[in-house]
């Protein structure tokens, strides 16, 4: 029901406001309650209509939406400008923070993500950022989701080894097993292979955690930009095994591909580099027994349900 005037009229006793935080024109409690007011308690009423719901992190006047990949700023096109602008910004202060503050730039991906909880790469850098604080249960979370919004399986890795981080290496096993790896880009091959084996050793089965890491890419002779963590992932696991000279020359080719890459990364190259070892092989197996590798466990059903999954984003403590 409306008055003469244009306005509703309240209804069960509804005291109607405008925006700004007045009385609307012709509530006389409101007025009456309006003039009850002290000055302290306007002022905590005007602050509370313009202050946001979230308390964000400050955004540097350095940072701008171009800072963010090209691709990741494309997923923000069904944003209103604005919003796809400040999305944009706790993105990139996200990705400038993560390695030497984590904590903050998880404070910047939650921001993101409430304004946009159903972008795909907003959801993944919130899981990223909260499996570098160490909150593996979030990070699984939000990296089921990622996946079930995109399609994509390029954070499997990450699954797995937050799957780990809980406690669960059986599960991470099981998802690990999930998906076919010839359907995955060879980098994401090679880190769900790591997470794989991380896997075997919380379990004790260093044996099994060698073979996971005996895959095509362990190859000595070239480098990739997954060679160094995939050669130290393997000496770790020979280490564990005993076979420390083993581990030794590994760890060496570990190195030695690093620093062929930083050099490639200075002159602007290719990512592949061939390697040419200078020290003595000839006493070890250069593939320290790759070609005894051992088959892994069963493989499960790959279309058990996973945990349930949520679109609401976390809050800050």
């Amino acid at each position: 029901m409306r008055r003469p005037n244009g306005e509703r009229a309240p209804r069960n006793g509804e005291k109607l406001w405008t925006r700004e935080g007045a009385p609307a024109r012709g509530d006389r409690d409101a007025y009456r309650a309006e003039e009850q007011l002290t000055e302290a308690e306007r002022l905590q009423r005007e602050l509370r209509s313009v202050r946001p719901r979230h308390d964000d992190p400050e955004i540097p006047d350095d940072v701008r939406a171009g800072d963010l990949d090209r691709v990741a700023r494309n997923e923000l096109k069904t944003l209103s400008k604005d919003n796809a602008e400040g999305v944009a910004q706790h993105l990139a202060m996200a990705a400038r923070l993560i390695d030497d503050d984590p904590a903050l730039a998880h404070r910047h991906a939650l921001s993101a993500a409430r304004r946009a909880r159903r972008i795909a790469v907003v959801r993944e850098t919130l899981a990223i950022t909260a499996y570098a604080t160490g909150d593996f249960a979030l990070a699984l979370r939000e990296l089921r989701t990622q996946r079930r919004i995109s399609g994509s399986n390029d954070q499997l890795a990450l699954m797995v080894d937050s799957e780990r981080g809980v406690g669960r290496p059986d599960r991470a096993l099981e998802l690990g097993r999930s998906v076919p790896r010839d359907s995955l880009p060879v980098g994401v091959r090679v880190s769900v292979a790591i997470a794989m084996s991380g896997a075997r050793l919380d379990l004790d089965q260093a044996e099994l955690a060698l073979a996971e890491l005996e895959i095509p890419e362990l190859d000595p002779s070239t480098a990739f930009s997954y060679s160094p963590a995939l050669f130290d992932a393997y000496a770790e696991v020979l280490e564990e095994l005993g076979r420390e000279q083993d581990a030794v020359l590994w760890r060496d080719r570990a190195a030695a591909a690093a620093e062929a890459l930083d050099a490639l990364d200075d002159v602007g190259g290719d990512e592949l580099i061939e390697i040419v070892e200078e020290f003595d092989t000839a006493n070890t197996d250069d593939r320290a027994g790759a070609d005894d590798s051992v088959d892994s466990d069963e493989p499960v059903d790959a279309t058990a349900p996973e945990e349930t999954e949520a679109d609401d984003v976390p809050t800050e403590d």
